[in-house]
């Protein structure tokens, strides 16, 4: 079986790495594309995943549209060439439109209900839309509903084991607390005319005072003020970051997510509600969302909160998640190959994991 990969932020890369390290084990032929966004290709070339990049960064949404032509068109040239039996991606807009082309199969996986020009380009075109199983729209007979979350497909317990070494690379000791405060760029077409934090100085004082070590990452260059608070280690180390912090407050969805999936309560500030966050706030207690105008003095509260509740809880909880979402890579893999098998046969209906 042959398969290409699209990769187009550092979440899919993370997303994909075990998918695509199963897949080969099991005698399948991966090819991976990407193009350069953020640390996207850092990634690839750490967790050492054969890959090429097709295209640059945008930093515009028309240059966006530029970069996306190139990207699906240098794409189309290579899988013409490799003739794959799926072509798989988050988002899926390059994948969908390659695939129909080449009349093979697409895999398109997607959890961001709000992103609605990457769905309305993508979708029409996938033979099948992978969403978790709390996603909030119904897009039709192409959709596989599963119950779990991206995050769970690289911070499952069967794949990730944080390595306390991390913490000594960042100054901390092993009985140190700390919180990690992530700062959006506001920059993505889905984040045009949005915000988190009024003055995120409020939450690392708030933080402070509560006597946490306070460790910045930011999305393109930080307040001014901020500077001293930002931490140097490589980016895929950040995960075991996230597991050993007390609370992390995210203006951003995934690493809130990814925080809230290894035990760690989230401060999630951002105006959008997301179906995936929802839902690890009102069934599991590991996300507190701060999303409507007054989510600046909500998200101070909730720190407030979050600190004061037994650490045993999170725990708890989490391992209650645990048993009642899956291991998203085996489901990746098994929806990869069951299309694979399909292609050139009249499609069947895929199943959704129960």
């Amino acid at each position: 079986m042959r398969v290409v990969i699209t990769i187009q932020h550092p979440g899919h890369v993370h997303f994909f790495r075990n998918p695509i390290e199963e897949l080969e084990a099991r005698g399948h032929e991966v090819h991976v594309f990407a193009r350069e966004s953020d640390v996207a290709i850092a990634l690839l070339e750490a967790y050492d995943i054969d890959h090429e990049v097709l295209a640059g960064e945008s930093d515009s949404l028309f240059s966006l549209a530029t970069v996306q032509a190139t990207y699906e068109t240098r794409l189309l040239a290579r899988a013409r060439r490799i003739d794959p039996d799926v072509v798989t991606a988050i988002g899926g807009v390059a994948a969908a439109h390659v695939a129909s082309v080449l009349r093979t199969k697409s895999v398109v996986f997607y959890d961001t209900e709000h992103a609605t020009l990457i769905t309305k380009l993508a979708y029409p075109f996938a033979d099948a839309i992978c969403t978790p199983a709390c996603y909030r729209d119904d897009v039709g007979s192409s959709q596989v509903r599963y119950p779990g979350y991206h995050e769970l497909a690289y911070l499952h317990p069967n794949r990730f084991d944080p390595d306390p070494a991390v913490l000594e690379s960042v100054g901390l000791g092993s009985d140190d607390s700390f919180a990690v405060v992530r700062l959006s760029s506001w920059e993505a077409s889905h984040d045009v005319g949005h915000g988190g934090f009024d003055d995120p100085r409020e939450a690392i004082d708030r933080l402070e005072d509560a006597g946490l070590e306070v460790l910045l990452t930011a999305e393109g260059e930080p307040p001014v003020d901020l500077e001293s608070y930002q931490f140097s280690t490589r980016p895929e180390r950040l995960h075991d970051l996230l597991a050993y912090a007390d609370i992390v407050v995210s203006e951003g969805a995934t690493t809130a997510t990814e925080a809230a999936v290894l035990g760690t309560p989230a401060v999630y500030v951002n105006p959008l509600s997301l179906g995936y966050t929802a839902e690890l706030e009102a069934e599991y207690g590991l996300l507190f969302g701060c999303n409507g105008d007054d989510r600046h003095a909500r998200a101070l509260e909730t720190i407030d909160d979050v600190l004061e509740a037994p650490a045993e809880t999170w725990a708890e909880r989490r391992e209650r998640l645990l048993e009642e979402r899956i291991d998203v890579t085996a489901f990746v893999v098994e929806q990869i190959e069951l299309h694979a098998r399909t292609r050139g046969a009249k499609p069947t209906p895929a199943t959704n994991p129960r």
